[in-house]
């Protein structure tokens, strides 16, 4: 107890205050700080996904739904060059098609974090769209959701860049955006590049 008193004399003589105001005082800018603190959120908070509970009988599927998760290539079709309208119809409307998302014209199957990218979730807006500047912003409006990178400052950039490389690292390249003009030009193999929603049709040769 002598301890406890001389820290709070010690108190008294060097801020002037009673121990009571000392600390209501401490107490009330932690709050502060806590609540200014959860405005902010990082790069890497922004695409967390919430905590999925694990039971014996779906933990293999949840298991895709983790952090540090990295989506299976074995699981993902290579879609080619996509359109921004043809990207839409991998927005989750159609259970039968993965859930894909572009950033900066690139395009990733994302159907790995389906908890937080599948219809309903937090962050479904993005999906079937380039949310480059959306990410690059950290804005969920809906007029931000595209590709546009003009006028963003150099430190915007930095976070797309930061968003581009997860990406990277946690899902699977599937494709690329490219316009209807581009669409029609011949692709590096030398041939037309036609629409991937189509259906292939039987080989008449065989």
């Amino acid at each position: 107890m002598e301890i406890f008193w001389r820290a709070m004399e010690q108190i008294n003589w060097y801020t002037g205050l009673s121990p009571t105001a000392f600390f209501t005082i401490l107490a009330s800018m932690i709050f502060v700080f806590q609540m200014v603190s959860s405005m902010f959120v990082s790069p890497e908070e922004f695409n967390k996904p919430p905590t999925v509970p694990v039971s014996s009988s779906n933990s293999a599927n949840s298991n895709l739904f983790v952090d540090d998760s990295v989506a299976d290539a074995s699981q993902s079709v290579q879609v080619g060059r996509l359109t921004e309208q043809q990207l839409r119809a991998y927005d989750g409307s159609d259970p039968n098609k993965p859930l894909l998302m572009a950033i900066k014209g690139q395009i990733y199957d994302v159907s790995s974090g389906r908890t937080f990218y599948g219809p309903g979730s937090p962050y479904s807006m993005f999906v079937g769209k380039d949310a480059s500047r959306a990410l690059a912003l950290l804005s969920f409006k809906p007029e931000d959701i595209n590709g546009n990178l003009e006028g963003l400052n150099e430190e915007e950039l930095v976070i797309l860049q930061d968003w581009e490389y997860k990406f990277m690292e946690k899902y699977v390249k599937v494709g690329e955006l490219v316009s209807e003009e581009a669409l029609n030009e011949p692709s590096e193999n030398g041939h037309q590049s036609t629409d991937t929603n189509r259906e292939e049709e039987p080989n008449k040769d065989q």
